[in-house]
């Protein structure tokens, strides 16, 4: 019974002593992978890198890690020279096979998803415009909700109202929607669906579209990754993408 005790609390022991071991390594190992991944993206912040499974260990041992989670500050959108922040953005990697020097990997799947809240939309937005959820049914649709005053859109976007008389027409805030689409896997274009009726000066619903219709470009999405799908959620607009053979770092 003695012995059988001194072997089961030296069994303990040494599975702490693992447990520990792995853990260290998989911390150093998180960090790394995040200072190369910043390196190899042009990133202007470390991005927080999370290896799953356990034990670590024995994954690189077999090299090859089942899922390794990035999360990106730092990304920018810009529209029409307009910078914003885009709020998060992360990487889902799957399948990671580690390089036979252990200073690369490659994931055999990545999915890729970024969220830019609406105050940093406006923010992109033309002057004088404010975007916000449009709504369950029309968010379904892909539209977003843009307000504001007719006067003050016209003349960021460079229109000249030509009389007071007109300008004092233009003065009430007005809502748009926009429906919002993914063109070439980076760009966002925005374009009005509806216009405000009713406004007495001939080709305003061609003054408005040019005023409120723009592109914003995100910049800084993981390479390889191209975003496929946005969507118009309560907190924003939410996008997301996939990818094969990614190069981690």
């Amino acid at each position: 019974m003695r012995a059988l005790r001194i072997l089961l609390i030296t069994a303990v022991i040494l599975g702490g002593l693992f447990i520990a071991a792995d853990r260290i390594a998989v911390n150093v190992a998180e960090s790394e992978t995040a200072d190369k991944i910043r390196s190899s993206q042009g990133l202007s912040q470390t991005p927080d890198v999370s290896i799953k499974g356990f034990p670590f260990l024995t994954q690189v041992l077999g090299k090859q890690l089942d899922e390794v989670d990035v999360s990106v500050e730092g990304v920018t959108a810009k529209a029409d020279g307009r910078t914003v922040n885009v709020t998060e953005v992360k990487a889902d990697l799957r399948d990671v096979k580690i390089g036979s020097d252990f200073s690369s990997a490659v994931a055999g799947r990545a999915d890729g998803s970024a969220r830019i809240s609406y105050a940093d939309l406006a923010k992109a937005a033309p002057e004088g415009a404010t975007v916000g959820y449009a709504g369950p049914e029309r968010a379904a649709k892909g539209q977003v909700k843009v307000t504001g005053t007719p006067k003050d859109l016209l003349k960021s976007a460079g229109r000249d109202l030509g009389s007071s008389r007109l300008e004092s027409l233009l003065t009430g805030e007005v809502t748009i929607y926009s429906t919002v689409e993914l063109v070439d896997g980076k760009t966002v274009r925005f374009k009005a669906e509806t216009l405000p009726g009713g406004i007495p000066l001939p080709g305003f619903d061609r003054l408005m579209r040019d005023a409120v219709d723009y592109d914003m470009t995100i910049e800084g999405v993981p390479s390889r990754i191209t975003l496929d799908r946005v969507e118009a959620a309560e907190d924003g607009l939410r996008f997301s993408g996939r990818a094969q053979d990614v190069a981690v770092g």
